[in-house]
């Protein structure tokens, strides 16, 4: 679904941060949400759909099995998903470029060893057929994996989709070797409202009519939904750490071991 075909898609959605692998965590929030999920389908008594905004997989323990529901859940109508940085880097592996194999995208390359050679051809279906960024609600919402500027809602280009996958940058690396990222949404002053993920926060915080709900649960910190239109946000704990973050989280005090699950 192109973005600018999407625009009269009303809701109500569910949109869930960046996964990245943690299967169980999204599992327990889609049922938290009240959605009902059996081995042939997932349904919501009030037909509800699920946004998910990217970096399906890398890092955490499970990205086979998120693939493997995400994809279902797509394809039954059931929700709706962009790409992710580390999607589109995971899709360039598996179509023969030549990419830099960090230690996440080495961990999703070795679960997806002992999968069949018809689901790699699935994934790769799936991820070359999803859009960078979705405006619905007739042009009120807006969602993409990193945040999308007023001026280029509903618009395809190269910037355009640099910016849905990896935000504003200034070019700079920082003291971690990360890139340093200009902070697009204090200057936010359009009308839609833009919900992204990318950057993990401690909790997700409304800046002018933006959100950022990637509260870093494949970092030992939550896996968070934003329920629209109704503003709500849901949230699950990790159930532990799964990948040490480069760049510490500001104000995030992370589980140590899965023993600090705090529901064990």
């Amino acid at each position: 679904m192109h973005p600018n075909d999407s625009i009269a898609v009303p809701g109500p959605f569910d949109i869930i941060g960046d996964i990245h692998g943690c299967y169980d965590e999204t599992v327990e929030l889609l049922l938290k949400l009240g959605y009902k999920i059996n081995a042939s389908e997932v349904s919501h008594p009030e037909k509800r759909l699920v946004l998910f905004l990217g970096d399906l997989v890398d890092r955490g323990p499970k990205s086979p099995a998120v693939l493997r529901l995400v994809m279902r859940m797509v394809n039954s109508g059931i929700a709706l998903c962009v790409l992710g940085n580390h999607d589109v880097k995971l899709l360039k592996k598996l179509n023969g470029r030549n990419v830099n194999v960090n230690p996440g995208l080495a961990r999703t390359l070795e679960q997806l060893e002992g999968e069949s050679a018809d689901f790699i051809t699935e994934v790769i279906a799936f991820l070359q057929g999803l859009p960078f960024h979705f405006v619905l609600d007739k042009g009120r919402l807006v969602v993409a994996h990193a945040g999308l500027k007023e001026r280029m809602h509903g618009k395809q280009s190269d910037a355009v989709t640099a910016f849905c996958l990896f935000g504003e940058t200034t070019g700079e690396i920082d003291q971690f070797g990360l890139p340093v990222r200009g902070d697009w949404a204090v200057d936010y002053t359009g009308e839609a409202m833009v919900v992204y993920g990318h950057t993990a926060v401690k909790e997700a915080e409304w800046r002018n009519r933006t959100i950022d709900i990637d509260t870093g649960c494949v970092f030992g910190g939550k896996l968070t939904a934003l329920r629209y239109p109704e503003l709500e946000l849901v949230s699950v704990l990790a159930r532990q750490v799964y990948s040490e973050p480069l760049r510490p989280i500001e104000g995030m005090t992370l589980l140590s071991s899965p023993k600090n699950d705090p529901r064990s």
